[in-house]
């Protein structure tokens, strides 16, 4: 082996790149920081849990990274390169789609129109090509959740975790890198919640990251790879989810303590 080769072999891997970096982000109303300073990465085929409780900040932060109220300082990173983030336009160029609670899918229509709702296909006389669009809804289903078949009916009458399947599918289909999930499994039930897991797990061998926005902590530690915590405004710390308790990570939530910080009657005041 020459003397270049070893020096080759020996040199470090290089460090990964973030999906996604917000460095020292901080937003405020009214002289009121509702984010200060807050760094947070995500890598490919990463779910990050982003938790705290009501007004810790956590939805604000993300507003940020979806474009829906930019940063009042700090800096947005996209594979190592800095963005600027104005509006949700400029978020969805850079293949960022967020999930909202609400889905906001149009109930009377059926999976394909939902699909395609604004970005319609139409044939070269202008009409819409129904066909087209089925298939490529088809196409994309297949590949988050193959036991979809109601591709006929109204979304108002698919179960909630069928509908996050139609909300998802019309986000990956628009190339969407970069996912924002706010509560994806509120109100569901188990079998739901279950299809929910699924579609993160697919999701996730995809390559796509994923912010998770959630007050269940049994969700987080469910869907969750790392825990991303909040208070009043500040990252209280992000940890590794097989590395913390459930009881540490509400300690981090109600009492802003990193779980080397917290002490045996700080958990047992917990319980």
């Amino acid at each position: 082996m020459t003397t270049q080769e070893m020096t080759a072999s020996s040199a470090a891997p290089a460090p990964r790149v973030p999906l996604v970096e917000m460095r020292n982000i901080r937003i405020a109303f009214g002289g009121v920081h509702a984010v200060d300073n807050v760094t947070v990465d995500l890598f490919p085929g990463e779910v990050i849990g982003l938790v705290g409780g009501n007004g810790a900040g956590k939805s604000t932060l993300i507003r940020a990274l979806s474009g829906a109220h930019p940063a009042d300082e700090g800096e947005i990173f996209i594979e190592g390169e800095k963005v600027a983030i104005s509006n949700p336009r400029d978020a969805k160029s850079y293949g960022i789609e967020t999930i909202y609670q609400t889905l906001a899918l149009a109930d009377n229509v059926d999976a394909a129109a939902n699909l395609f709702l604004g970005r319609e296909i139409t044939s070269r006389l202008g009409s819409l090509d129904d066909a087209a669009m089925e298939s490529a809804t088809r196409e994309v289903m297949g590949r988050l959740n193959p036991k979809f078949r109601n591709f006929k009916v109204p979304v108002k009458s698919l179960s909630g975790g069928q509908r996050q399947s139609v909300a998802i599918a019309r986000a990956v289909h628009f190339n969407a890198r970069i996912l924002i999930m706010d509560e994806p499994t509120a109100a569901l039930g188990p079998a739901e919640t279950a299809q929910v897991r699924d579609l993160v797990a697919q999701l996730k061998t995809e390559g796509i990251g994923i912010f998770l926005i959630s007050h269940d902590i049994h969700d987080v530690f469910d869907l969750a790879d790392r825990i991303s915590v909040m208070l009043q405004g500040k990252l209280v710390g992000t940890v590794d989810k097989n590395k913390v308790t459930k009881d540490e990570v509400l300690a981090m939530i109600i009492m802003g303590k990193k779980p080397d910080e917290v002490s045996e009657k700080d958990l047992a005041e917990l319980r």
